[in-house]
This record gives C-alpha cells, sequence and structure tokens, in this order.
C-alpha cells in the first residue's frame, strides 16, 4: 500500500533527507575497432532525426536545473491545485530528465528542501504534494524490484488474469490515433503522439478509458505509451496502468471508472487543452466542446463520433471485473 509506503519514508526522511551522490567522472575514450560492423556509422549519426523535437525537450544538463529551480520558485505552491488541469503550466514537466538520470531524486529533494537549509519540513500543501508525487514513483520502482512478475506482462493481482478483454483492434487504433470521438481523450493521445508527452491527470483519463470503457487489455496501451513517451520508465508506466486497470498495487477499485467527459468538464472547464490538440473543435463554445454530439447527435463535424457509448461501457466493464 502506498500509504504505508509513504510513511515510512517520512519517518526516513524526518531523521536524515539523504544528499545527492558525488558528480561522476567522465571516463576514458575508448578506441573501438569497427571495422567488423557492416554499416557506415557517420551516415547512421547524420540521418537520425529524434522523434520528438528538441524544442519540447532540450537535452542540457544546465536546462534540467534551470527547469527544477523554475518550478520550485515559481510554481510549487500552488502545484495542489494547478497540477490537474492540462492547459495550465502546473506540472514540473520533469520527468523526461529523471527518466535518463540527468536529474535524480535526490536532487529533487534536495532543491525541495532548500529553504529549510535542507533539513525535513513540510512548509505548503504544494511542497507535500510534489514530495508524494516522487515518492509515487519511488513506490512503483520498489513495486518492480519486489514483484518482479510486473516485467513479464503480468498483473500484480494474480486473480485479474482471468479478465475477458475485449479484442477489438478498431478501437485500439481509433484510441491510439486520437479519434475515439471523446475530446479529451483524442486531445491526450495526440499531445503524445506529437510532443512525446502527456499530462497526468490525461494519462489517467485516457488509461482508464481504453482499460475500462473500451475493455481493452491495459498492456497494450502500456506498450503504446512506452513506445511513445519520451519520459517512459518502465515501473512508473507500468504502475500507473495496473492502478488504472484495477489490477495492480493499490489500484483503483474496479468500480471507480472515470467518466472522461465529466473529467474534461471538470479540469479543462473553457476547453483550451482540447482546442490546443483538437483544433478541429475550436469554433464549439465551453459547453459543448467536451461532448459535441450529446445535444445534438445530427450535428455535423470534422470529427469523428463516439466509439462508444459511455454509460454502457462502464456497466460492461463492471461486469466483467465482477467475475474474479
Amino acid at each position: 500500500m502506498f500509504s504505508a509506503f509513504k510513511k515510512k519514508c517520512y519517518e526516513r526522511l524526518i531523521i536524515d533527507v539523504p544528499s545527492c551522490y558525488p558528480e561522476i567522472e567522465a571516463q576514458p575514450k575508448l578506441a573501438l575497432d569497427l571495422s567488423h560492423f557492416d554499416f557506415d556509422l557517420e551516415a547512421l549519426a547524420q540521418n537520425y532525426r529524434p522523434a520528438t523535437s528538441s524544442q519540447y525537450w532540450p537535452v542540457a544538463d544546465q536546462y534540467a536545473f534551470e527547469l527544477l529551480n523554475e518550478f520550485i520558485e515559481d510554481h510549487l505552491a500552488d502545484y495542489k491545485t494547478d497540477r490537474d488541469f492540462p492547459a495550465l503550466d502546473g506540472t514540473s514537466q520533469l520527468s523526461p530528465y529523471l527518466n535518463i538520470g540527468m536529474l535524480s531524486i535526490r536532487e529533487c529533494v534536495q532543491a525541495l528542501f532548500t529553504s529549510s537549509q535542507g533539513y525535513f519540513q513540510l512548509e505548503d500543501i504544494g511542497q507535500q504534494t510534489w514530495l508524494d508525487e516522487l515518492l509515487w514513483r519511488e513506490f512503483y520502482q520498489h513495486s518492480l524490484h519486489d514483484f518482479p512478475k510486473v516485467s513479464k506482462h503480468q498483473p500484480f493481482k494474480d486473480n485479474t488474469k482471468t479478465v475477458a478483454w475485449r479484442d477489438a483492434p478498431e478501437d485500439l487504433i481509433a484510441w491510439q490515433q486520437g479519434q475515439t470521438g471523446i475530446p479529451i481523450v483524442d486531445a491526450g493521445m495526440r499531445q503524445l503522439l506529437a510532443t512525446g508527452w502527456m499530462h497526468n491527470r490525461v494519462r489517467m483519463i485516457t488509461a482508464m478509458f481504453l482499460s475500462k470503457n473500451l475493455l481493452i487489455d491495459w498492456r497494450l496501451g502500456e506498450a503504446w505509451f512506452m513506445q511513445h513517451l519520451i519520459d517512459g520508465d518502465l515501473a512508473a508506466n507500468n504502475g500507473g496502468w495496473q492502478w488504472c486497470a484495477s489490477t495492480g498495487m493499490d489500484a483503483a477499485p474496479y468500480f471507480r471508472i472515470f467518466n472522461p467527459v465529466s473529467q474534461s468538464q471538470k479540469f479543462d472547464p473553457q476547453g483550451n487543452y482540447i482546442r490546443q490538440w483538437a483544433p478541429e473543435l475550436t469554433h464549439l463554445d465551453s459547453k459543448s466542446i467536451h461532448d459535441p454530439y450529446a445535444k445534438n447527435p445530427a450535428l455535423e463535424l470534422d470529427y469523428p463520433k463516439p466509439i462508444v457509448d459511455l454509460k454502457q461501457s462502464r456497466a460492461r466493464a463492471i461486469a466483467a471485473f465482477k467475475q474474479f
């Protein structure tokens, strides 16, 4: 359970906030003999183009540290309230740099307690909320270590192995390409394809939509995210998907199913996030943009109609999960 893990972490942090490790010294260059390789390494390097534009994720140590400091100084105080609104710049967006080791979890914790001279002292709810999010990441790292089966395409809860997932390749493709007819879901999936990143609240919405409303195996979604996320971390990605699919450690109850329209109305009330990533809906007002065809099924838009009825699909998912 995360709550027990968090409690133990707090107890240890009170005793001592771990310091950062010394900087790693560069090792001497190695002379490699590549003559036996049957390809042109220089040509390969020249032709390589990263899938995600560097305008979103500059690869530089200094940039990562500046991003960390900017978040601590300018956004941490409002993190508790702003982090759930995808149209706001309310998250740290440090996960890509944590993922590749450009930043460490210790550096983040040290920065978090700079104002208290490095001692564990929670001064506001924003600080505590971000610490808890960092600990969720650690929780999933420990989970992967202690229960390696989750890295082998297995659910943490053994009894969920019998869930009858749907074989629905067309629905899966619609989800992958952001063409489900559910604006908040499509906006998130398009953001993922365009930038290699997706807002955390929207990750939960899209994941639960796939595993519950479409009743498609969560492992297909997990693989798609890992294929496209610039911050794709095996432990965190697996933990998040199993949480949404109700198959994992300390996961959401199977009957807890996000309504993506309600989530959209709550966390993107003006529809600004949807307008950014689903521009064909830009002209709609802030009420109809969340569910364009709800009041007028005959409305003509250059946008797909929902591929599933949310109410019926929710009932179908609950019935499927009741079997285990």
